[in-house]
């Protein structure tokens, strides 16, 4: 599993890119949800909440704005691209990304190299493209991820299974994988509890909770 920094210059027309072109500082996203080629997300537009709402009242390509609270926006529009093109390739977005004019970063989770190429690649069907931080959480030695449980995994991520709320149930996602759900739920436990221990980990192999055992029994 791997979590790539994504550095993106929006070639196409985007009223993201139109609304942020004058601020100094870039403007944090976080993905709620993306169905169908339309988004949901909630933008931190901060002490420019005001003026931003009016400007995304006013767009056609908008379809919802609700203002949450003092400096905070809900917004439902059509994707100009670069998510689609994360999610197809079963890439899931970290909840914070930034948008600036016409650059944006993207914080993605892929379970594959190749899943990232491929992310890579359809966005530079319309942008520019620079990859940051890569960083790989590798399998433990003592309870590796399985083939099987990788590919499990992935296609809960790939289907919504993560979201929330969720866009397939588990019964349905056992039923398009062809297993039971006892099947399911064993394989997505195994591999979500490796891989939290991985990505908790200090690079000693020990998670927090193991690293305070041992110093309290020193």
């Amino acid at each position: 599993m791997f979590i790539a920094t994504i550095h993106f210059t929006q070639h196409r027309e985007c009223v993201l890119r139109r609304l942020t072109a004058g601020v100094d500082a870039p403007i944090e996203i976080e993905i709620e949800e993306l169905q169908n080629g339309v988004v949901t997300f909630v933008l931190r537009a901060g002490a420019h909440a005001d003026d931003f709402q009016a400007e995304l009242e006013a767009t056609d390509r908008v379809e919802h704005v609700q203002r949450l609270d003092a400096e905070n926006l809900l917004v439902t529009k059509p994707s100009c691209g670069a998510y689609s093109a994360i999610y197809r390739n079963h890439g899931t977005l970290r909840r914070s990304n930034t948008v600036s004019g016409r650059q944006r970063e993207y914080n993605v989770l892929v379970f594959r190299r190749d899943h990232l190429r491929d992310v890579i690649d359809d966005l530079g069907e319309f942008g520019t493209v620079t990859l940051g931080r890569l960083t790989e959480f590798s399998d433990g030695a003592d309870s590796p991820v399985t083939d099987r449980q990788r590919e499990v995994a992935t296609e809960a991520l790939a289907r919504g299974y993560y979201d929330w709320p969720r866009k397939i149930t588990n019964e349905r996602l056992a039923e398009e994988l062809g297993i039971s759900r006892a099947t399911l739920h064993e394989h997505l436990r195994k591999a979500e509890r490796t891989l939290l221990s991985a990505a908790l980990s200090d690079g000693s192999g020990r998670t927090g909770r193991e690293r305070v055992g041992r110093a309290e029994a020193e």
